[in-house]
Parts: structure tokens; sequence; C-alpha cells
């Protein structure tokens, strides 16, 4: 069945009630609602606990779509006891973890400001996040750090604004991942806006993002590595450089 994703419409959102809809042979249990994200686009799924209604738990060791985006799975550790079909629960994300992930998702976005190329590859990490880039220019790191602290500093607001799956497919040109496509199928797509109407940035991602850019702390390039002729992987990590030595 399909699950309502509540993390789209409030990334802040890091508890719900859900009722159970399904448990798979593999133990991946099926709700109505959540606020779990699920892995995609480079980006991990949410890990925290389901809470029943004695106060017991149901610890969660990942979070993961099934056979299409609109299902989404609730994986346990292992060993962990399973719920029945119906049964209320309390959903629980792991705050600190999601916000982590929040803030370097959005640093993601921001160094994809600084570095206007193509995206060929990123991963979302809670203490390092890769941007892999489309191009040949030699580029200093520190110069780099300094842009995007500017922008951080500036405190510019970071929102949605939702068009159609048709409106995306008519604008291809607002994707700036080459190898990445936004999920579609659900109707609708997120654009993640940066700074007042959209001044700063605009491009369309399912992650989850922090409201402002100073929220996304003291960040900085720690490495700038050649992965081909023409692909250049830039590390971002929390903290100064100085914290690097």
């Amino acid at each position: 069945m399909p699950t309502k994703a509540l993390y789209r419409d409030d990334f802040y959102l890091s508890t719900a009630e859900a009722t159970v809809t399904g448990v798979r042979a593999d133990g991946a249990i099926e709700l109505d609602q959540t606020c779990f994200y699920a892995t995609s686009g480079g980006q991990p799924g949410d890990t925290g606990f389901l809470e029943r209604a004695d106060g017991s738990r149901i610890t969660l060791g990942q979070t993961r779509h099934g056979e299409t985006k609109d299902v989404i799975l609730h994986v346990p550790l292992e060993g962990e006891q399973l719920p029945e079909i119906g049964e209320k629960l309390v959903l629980h994300v792991d705050w600190p973890r999601r916000y982590r992930l929040m803030r370097m998702h959005t640093a993601c976005h921001l160094l994809s400001v600084v570095c206007p190329f193509p995206i060929t590859g990123a991963a979302v990490g809670e203490e390092e996040s890769r941007v892999d880039f489309d191009m040949t220019d030699i580029i200093d790191k520190d110069e780099v750090t300094a842009k995007l602290m500017q922008l951080v500093s500036e405190n510019h607001p970071v929102f949605l604004n939702w068009i159609t799956d048709e409106e995306l497919l008519a604008n291809p040109d607002i994707v700036k991942s080459k190898n990445v496509r936004p999920p579609i199928g659900l109707g609708r797509v997120s654009l993640v806006c940066i700074g007042e109407n959209s001044s700063v940035d605009s491009q369309p991602c399912g992650g989850t993002h922090v409201s402002e850019t100073q929220e996304v702390g003291a960040i900085h390039i720690a490495k700038i590595e050649k992965k081909g002729k023409e692909n250049r992987r830039f590390r971002i990590r929390f903290g100064t450089p100085a914290d690097e030595a």
C-alpha cells in the first residue's frame, strides 16, 4: 500500500502516529504514513524507533523505498519483535542524525551554487559529503570554502515550491544532475529554493533540508580529487579547515 510521506511537507517533523498496514517476510514494516525519510538521491534513510502501546520499542536499522517511490519500508534491526497489522505506533526519528543530514544536504546545494557545473554524483553523510562535478577547471578549495561560508552567513531562507511531473519533464534544464533524475510518478516534485524569490538557487530535490542557510553551520572543503579527465570530487566536512590540522 502507498505510504503518506509526512516529511515531504515538514522536514522538522520527528515524531508522528501511524498504523501498521503490512509486515513483509524479511521483517520490513509498512505504515499508512511516516515521518521517516527513505534512502534516495544520495541521502541515507532515517533511523530511530517505533514505540508500541506498552512502551516497548522496535529499533530501526534503515528506511528504504519498496517497489515504487510511494512505498516506504521501515526495516528493524535483527531480532526486534515485529508489530501486528492494524497496530498503532508512535514513530520517533533519530533527530540529531537527521538534522546533521539536513544540514549536510543543504550544504551540497550551496556547493552547486558556488560550482555551477553539471553534477555527476553525490552522497550525503553525517560527517562528510561528496559532490562530483563535470568540470576541468582548477579551483582552490579554500576559495570555495570562503564562498560557501558567505552563503551560510548571509542566512538565506530555504523553502519548497512544488511543480507537477509534467512541468518538470517540460523543463529538463532545471535539473543539475547529469546521472540522477528527480523522482517522478507521485504527481508533484519539490523544488528546493534558496534566497528570497529563489534568488540564490532552485533545483528539484526530494531530500530534507534546513529552513535557513545559517543552520548549516561551519563547513569547509576538505579535499578536491581528480576522478577522470573531466570529473572533480569535492569533499565537504563540518567545521573549519583548522579542524583538519
